[in-house]
């Protein structure tokens, strides 16, 4: 190859990451958002009150509402609440009625009756957008797997170009322009890099089946959904015996999970053919007890006579190993201070691929610093650049604001508040159009800087959830949140300061530093 090999690689990390960067900006920052995705939905259903109750009374509370309320379904389903999720959710299945002929409510924990939360997508919207990028199935899915591989190769390729890639982690030039966006972007991708490596490769591990269907196809012809129940340990439910039989307590077997393995968090729990004598109930264990997944993890009872008919299958080498993956991927597993760990590893992956956009869009603006205008491609990619992450910025903090202000009997109040999503990216496009690059950048990042932080005062005054009330209340989920959307919007603001200030014009550097500059294979285009 003419120009060597650290050349090449340097070459297809750079437009490889230029071509696919927008969209892994924003799968990277939704993704990260993800970690507190059970915190950002109890943010926004401020209706559902977080208490503290004991396993066996609130599965108690779920049965009485059911058998109240559902008693001739076919099929039950309870959530537990848990230290992340203040509500106790049961669903059952009724043609007559629901989405799709399911119903969901939502129980307080203290009087077991429903709670009438606003209707909001919450943190699942953040959730699925991650994976399926707003696009029907499975193309979002596709797409977004493909991205995940891009990554990975950014990865290997950016490990390749630099040779001196841990020297370049301890330098950092302040207020040198493209040096200092480059020693940066070094900097974060060195720090983070394993787990930059596990989050793009586990990616491709949770949609393998996508990835590589050929031998699931070979296997299992059209029949996937036999696939999933022998990957996930799916049993035959058996059909209703029209024999009238009282369901057992599922707190009574709930102790029988604690004693067979005692100190197990319960998640979740199904019921197929409840007041049947061919009654079946599965209790799965909670995600956030190990790291991987595993199909022992759960144990099923004959819902008539309360007698344990089996427990999950266990798991082989590759299954616990491709599990694993998948498990240290959705961090569920993790604690409060791992779980922001993973949050500001999260946000250093998406500050990687926002400097590299810069740094690309940034070097060839140099040569034409004199020119009236930009040239119409790189015009574009600086409209793409400001709308894909400035814009995506301003659109999240929209999406909280319609929770709070969309009144709460809309109609499909869920969706508007994805609709205000996307109504704000669009019109963030619109005005990078509009106004000159710095211009907007600065604007933009000012606008959300407002947006995040005004967002405490607008929980304050639109509920009685304010940060002051939850700081007194000892409710951290809300404070938190209040408190994360005043220092986003500080970080903002800083970053709308220093674009509106004038750039200083670089000094003239000299031969040797020219020749040096021109030889480093990060910049290579």
């Amino acid at each position: 190859m003419k120009e060597g090999f650290r050349q090449a690689m340097a070459w297809l990390h750079t437009w490889t990451g230029l071509l696919f960067g927008w969209l892994l900006f924003a799968i990277f920052l939704t993704g990260t958002l993800t970690y507190f995705k059970d915190e950002i939905t109890h943010w926004t259903q401020p209706e559902i009150r977080s208490h503290a109750v004991e396993p066996a009374r609130a599965l108690d509370m779920a049965q009485r509402y059911l058998q109240a309320n559902a008693a001739q379904s076919s099929t039950w389903f309870i959530r537990m609440p848990s230290d992340r999720e203040a509500a106790l959710s049961v669903g059952y299945r009724d043609p007559n009625g629901g989405r799709r002929g399911f119903v969901s409510k939502t129980l307080d924990t203290q009087t077991g009756q429903p709670v009438e939360a606003r209707d909001s997508r919450g943190g699942e919207f953040f959730y699925r957008f991650h994976f399926q990028l707003q696009m029907p199935h499975p193309f979002g899915r596709w797409l977004s797997t493909f991205c995940a591989l891009i990554m990975l190769l950014g990865l290997v390729t950016g490990i390749i170009t630099h040779k001196k890639i841990f020297k370049e982690f301890f330098t950092f030039r302040p207020g040198k322009g493209q040096r200092s966006w480059l020693d940066g972007h070094n900097a974060i991708g060195v720090l983070v890099l394993p787990f930059h490596l596990m989050i793009s490769y586990s990616s491709l591990v949770l949609f393998m089946y996508l990835v590589m269907p050929a031998g699931i196809t070979a296997h299992y012809g059209n029949d996937t959904e036999k696939y999933f129940n022998d990957l996930f340990g799916g049993d035959e439910t058996p059909a209703a015996a029209q024999v009238a039989a009282p369901l057992t307590p599922l707190p009574a077997l709930y102790a029988k999970v604690q004693a067979l393995q005692p100190g197990t968090r319960v998640g979740n729990i199904r019921v197929e053919n409840p007041g049947d004598s061919n009654a079946r109930v599965t209790l799965s264990q909670s995600a956030a007890d190990h790291v991987a997944y595993r199909r022992s993890a759960n144990w099923t009872f004959d819902g008539a006579s309360g007698a344990l008919l089996g427990q999950g299958k266990p798991e082989s080498g590759a299954m616990m190993t491709a599990f694993s993956f998948a498990g240290l991927h959705m961090g569920n597993f993790a604690g409060p201070w791992l779980r922001w760990l993973y949050f500001f590893f999260g946000l250093a992956g998406t500050a990687v691929i926002g400097t590299g956009l810069v740094m690309w869009l940034g070097k060839r603006q140099l040569k034409h610093a004199k020119s009236p205008h930009l040239p119409m491609e790189l015009r574009l990619v600086e409209v793409l650049n400001i709308a894909s992450m400035s814009g995506l910025l301003l659109a999240v903090a929209s999406f909280f604001w319609a929770n709070r202000l969309l009144p709460a009997t809309l109609e499909g109040r869920g969706d508007w508040e994805v609709n205000v999503f996307f109504i704000s990216w669009g019109l963030s496009l619109v005005h990078a159009v509009l106004r000159s690059g710095r211009r907007a950048w600065a604007e933009q990042l000012a606008l959300g800087a407002l947006a995040f932080a005004l967002l405490p005062l607008l929980n304050a005054l639109t509920t009685d959830r304010g940060l002051g009330n939850s700081l007194q209340t000892g409710d951290w989920t809300m404070a938190g949140f209040d408190l994360t959307a005043l220092a986003s919007g500080v970080f903002l603001a800083w970053l709308a300061s220093k674009m509106l200030r004038t750039p200083k014009v670089a000094a003239k550097r000299t031969p040797r530093a020219a020749r040096n500059a021109a030889t480093e294979p990060a910049e290579a285009s």
